[in-house]
């Protein structure tokens, strides 16, 4: 069973492991961490003591994903514009060697579950790069929809957004955590 723990200090070298080419990094937006490659006190760093680069103080939450055969993914939350009912999942990333077995969209389900159930918001929203189509199917999977595309550099971003009203008719919703 998938379940989710906040991250800690030490989980930064798994992260690290698991965006191990320039392709990946700028992928899961590692040019917010500056160059490739990155290594775990960068991400730990801008964790712990720069709140994510998130201006509003208790606004970034990241989060690991694990099972019985342990740590598997990594994503994180955070609210939008102050709006505590509006909240944005990013920094998606699953080990490589496990992709393709539904861990990525087990993991989100249950950070879906936690932000609607747990939380309370109303939307949650993701952004995918166009050429991710990887990532862009997950997300789709795990009942996210299209909304816009925003011309960005290096590539556009698919923007994307889930109601709660909407997770909470479809199957998407159907796990225990």
């Amino acid at each position: 069973m998938v379940r989710l723990r906040q991250y800690k200090s030490s989980d930064a070298v798994k992260i690290a492991e698991w965006v191990k080419d320039k392709d990946a990094f700028l992928k899961w937006g590692g040019e917010l961490f500056g160059e490739f490659p990155i290594s775990a006190e960068t991400i730990d760093e801008k964790y712990r003591l720069n709140n994510g680069d998130c201006k509003e103080p208790d606004n970034f939450y990241p989060w690991i994903a694990f099972d019985e055969n342990g740590v598997f993914g990594h994503f994180i939350m955070r609210y939008l514009h102050g709006d505590n009912k509006i909240l944005r999942f990013g920094w998606v990333v699953v080990d490589d060697s496990i992709r393709g077995k539904g861990y990525g969209t087990q993991m989100l389900q249950v950070g879906l579950k936690y932000a609607f159930e747990i939380l309370g918001v109303d939307v949650v929203t993701i952004g995918v790069f166009e050429n991710n189509e990887l990532a862009h199917k997950c997300y789709k999977k795990v009942g996210f929809i299209d909304k816009e595309i925003v011309s960005k550099q290096p590539w556009n971003v698919i923007e994307m957004e889930i109601k709660k009203e909407d997770w909470a008719t479809s199957c998407f919703h159907v796990i225990e955590i």
